[in-house]
């Protein structure tokens, strides 16, 4: 347990959301982050809320780059979030899909792989979170259906100003 029980959360999706998904993103010179994306997550810290990342990553399966690729690329964006006063305080990913050319991450219909809720659901166990006090952001509809089977309240994100959709998204949120 990371955290006190019954915290708040907030879940973002990476590609898409948090940075331009340029397709495959696992290069720090690839990584551009989204308008207001820095500023929307230090202003969900500042409201204390536990933020964790979920996100699919079947390039590692596909074999277009490693772990240790993705993990740097998380690195450096905790670094760079570092300066701005803000952090990623989990990065959940899941490496599985059905087309996988490296076999150890060939499945068929994994838990963790969204729509599943899996590694939603890990979150709000490892932070001891309280679901009614979390939100998921993200930018496809196997986003939200994870968020909903995870039992957490979810928004998609349409393009613009993160920190826009997080400011609405906190003045809704019962205090």
């Amino acid at each position: 347990m990371k955290q006190g029980a019954g915290g708040k959360g907030a879940f973002l999706d990476r590609d898409g959301v948090l940075n331009i998904d340029h397709g495959y993103v696992s290069r720090t010179e690839d990584f551009v982050w989204v308008e207001g994306a820095v500023a929307a997550l230090r202003r969900l810290k500042q409201a204390g809320y536990v933020v964790i990342v979920v996100t699919n990553q079947s390039g590692i399966g596909r074999g277009y780059y490693s772990e240790a690729d993705m993990n740097a690329l998380h690195a450096f964006m905790n670094a760079e979030l570092a300066c701005a006063g803000a952090r990623i305080d989990a990065f959940y990913h899941c490496p599985f899909h059905p087309e996988a050319e490296i076999a150890a991450w060939r499945a068929a219909d994994h838990p963790d792989r969204k729509p599943n809720p899996g590694m939603i659901l890990r979150g709000l166990a490892d932070f001891s979170l309280d679901p009614r006090k979390c939100f998921l952001i993200g930018d496809r509809d196997s986003d939200i259906e994870a968020a909903q089977r995870a039992g957490i309240a979810a928004r998609q994100f349409a393009g613009g100003n993160l920190d826009d959709v997080v400011a609405t998204i906190l003045s809704d949120q019962p205090s």
